[in-house]
């Protein structure tokens, strides 16, 4: 009784901290994106959970970055309000390594709401007609260091994905409740094997049929991430295509089970069949989709989450919410099982 009360407050913890606790400041934007050498550009950030125009004990500072060696501070700093700010640079006689242009990376550092940092912000082009000569000391004039951290318990800023960031902790999840109970029940379809005994079988069943339920609610609520973050819910990616194609191979499971007049003989058959459509499932959902090119992070030109995407105060909510919705999975599961123990005490009465 312990363990489904566990997950019952492990999930309305990660229901409330997943939607409650803010996402750390960012820049979603600049504008314009691209300047020359040797003028004076006024460049418009544009924050998100950003506080420019709060008083502060320091004064901001902004820079554009291109290595750990050179970067550009801006000299004129002015919030037009919490989420814009403008800033002048003025922008050096030439670029470092010789080349004709650069992409420079945004930093805004902020004593309270900490460091920001847009990638590939501003591209910086050389001024037709130059001539070689030394690189421009502006560039290491002012570097960047000593950036403040943001305090307090909030989660990071990811460009593009936004608050949507927060389904990390829903549909993820469904992915580890899925394989857990289909491994649940491919054992019980080998001990079923093994052992003919009708309580193998439920348990094989049950199992079985809780994990679709998950795999179906884990497809859903990537769907609804697809719709923020692709542009559309379905596009046909490798990801979701080899998701539906394993969904539909247990789905076949079922109708295998119901093909048959005589008990013995489908569950002993859709226990084989078990056997192999869990020896599809890591092939389709884990390792097919990592030999494509595809939107979905973990894929070909497309890394999954690293250290800095999930950090700790995601980790702290990320994995009480896949035990928490693991827990119910067995739990849903273990209703199935008595309830199908009852249905078949009753048809045996009836017979």
């Amino acid at each position: 009784m312990w363990w489904k009360t566990l997950s019952v407050v492990l999930i309305i913890y990660a229901l409330l901290a997943g939607l409650l606790v803010p996402l750390k400041s960012g820049i979603q934007r600049v504008e314009p994106a691209y300047a020359r050498t040797k003028q004076d550009v006024s460049i418009r950030f544009y924050g998100y959970n950003t506080f420019f125009a709060k008083p502060a004990a320091e004064p901001l500072r902004v820079w554009l970055y291109a290595d750990e060696n050179n970067a550009l501070a801006a000299r004129q700093i002015r919030p037009v309000n919490d989420t814009i700010l403008e800033a002048v640079f003025t922008m050096p006689e030439n670029l470092p390594g010789g080349k004709q242009s650069v992409y420079l990376n945004a930093i805004i550092d902020h004593p309270e709401a900490g460091a920001a940092l847009l990638p590939a912000a501003v591209e910086l082009r050389q001024d037709t007609g130059m001539v070689a000569m030394a690189l421009d000391p502006a560039w290491m004039a002012n570097p960047v260091q000593k950036l403040h951290v943001q305090t307090g318990f909030s989660f990071p800023y990811q460009n593009v994905i936004y608050e949507s960031i927060r389904n990390t902790y829903f549909h993820v999840p469904m992915w580890f409740v899925l394989l857990f109970l289909f491994s649940a029940s491919v054992w019980y379809s080998v001990k079923y094997l093994r052992q003919p005994l009708p309580e193998n079988d439920r348990h094989a069943a049950a199992y079985a049929e809780a994990g679709l339920l998950f795999g179906v609610l884990g497809l859903v609520t990537g769907m609804v991430w697809a719709n923020y973050t692709w542009g559309k819910p379905w596009s046909n990616d490798i990801k979701q295509l080899m998701t539906a194609v394993a969904l539909l191979i247990y789905l076949a499971y079922f109708i295998l089970r119901r093909s048959f007049d005589e008990y013995e003989k489908g569950a002993r058959l859709a226990a084989v069949y078990n056997i192999f459509a869990f020896a599809s499932l890591v092939p389709l959902l884990y390792i097919v989709p990592r030999m494509f090119a595809s939107l979905h992070p973990g894929a070909t030109g497309n890394p999954a989450f690293g250290s800095q995407d999930l950090d700790n105060t995601m980790r702290a909510v990320f994995y009480p919410a896949i035990i928490g919705w693991t827990l119910l999975g067995f739990w849903v599961a273990n209703l199935r099982i008595r309830y199908q123990r009852l249905h078949d005490k009753v048809m045996d009465l009836e017979g």
